[in-house]
């Protein structure tokens, strides 16, 4: 699972685009706690998501020809350059170059061969968020593709991905961690597109989960503020009880209460 203990090729931000920055922060306000400080004047109608003062996400209003409404998961690097570069070789494109962001860091957008979108992050003052793994906050991301094979060709490409299976009811799953780094610091899988139904029907893309304390009472709370089940909570053996959601204006994400860790 993640923590703010940040490695290149890790996911170290998460931000959303909607149609409605109040009516999300009003949605994930009553779901995780959460409150919308502003990033200033100069930053675009930018802000950041804050769970007890700590910056957990960020998210800002986005018009219907900036895409669908969405989150979007950055991942470290160390020079957004070469990675957009590696990125390109590797079969993807780019679609926000590198720039500067008030000195907190350099971003940029790109897309997977599948043109699946995320983020690069590459810290300067800003590190990334102050919070990963705790209830509240991201925990662990999943890439849903048609080619998992290419996806983790793609990615190792870029970031230096190391894959491992894990056996799963039905199969294996595609666990994805941090080139040369240990196995607690995996922070997410890959999933082929035909093993959900739910997920075909709506395309490839990268879906954050957030660790929750009651997966049932969090997909009540969420129905209740608007928003849609997409998969109703499930036990997952070892893993723990996870739901997809969708917010109202229909940005996906997942939550999980997680299993406890062997000791």
């Amino acid at each position: 699972m993640l923590t703010t203990r940040f490695v290149s090729g890790a996911p170290n931000w998460l931000d959303i685009g909607t149609p409605d920055i109040e009516g999300a922060t009003s949605f994930y306000g009553g779901l995780f706690d959460w409150r919308f400080q502003s990033a200033g004047p100069d930053a675009g109608g930018y802000g950041f998501f804050q769970l007890a003062g700590k910056t957990v996400a960020g998210g800002m209003q986005t018009t219907s020809e900036q895409g669908p409404p969405s989150w979007t998961v950055y991942f470290q690097t160390p020079d957004a350059e070469a990675t957009t570069k590696a990125a390109e070789q590797a079969g993807g494109n780019a679609v926000f170059l590198p720039m500067d962001v008030m000195g907190e860091g350099h971003m940029a957008i790109l897309a997977d061969r599948a043109g699946v979108p995320f983020g690069l992050w590459q810290p300067a003052r800003t590190k990334g968020v102050d919070v990963a793994g705790d209830p509240g906050s991201l925990c662990w991301v999943e890439l849903y593709t048609p080619d998992v094979a290419a996806a983790a060709a793609f990615y190792n490409s870029v970031f230096g991905w190391e894959t491992s299976a894990a056996p799963f009811p039905g199969g294996t799953y595609t666990c994805i961690n941090p080139a040369g780094a240990e196995e607690t610091d995996m922070f997410g899988g890959v999933v082929p597109l035909a093993d959900d139904p739910t997920e075909a029907a709506s395309g490839a893309y990268w879906l954050p989960y957030f660790e929750v304390t009651d997966t049932d009472a969090t997909v009540a709370k969420a129905q209740e503020l608007g928003g849609t089940v997409r998969m109703p909570a499930t036990d997952l053996e070892g893993v723990g009880r996870m739901a997809k959601l969708a917010d109202p204006y229909g940005a996906r994400f997942a939550v999980i209460k997680s299993a406890p860790r062997p000791s």
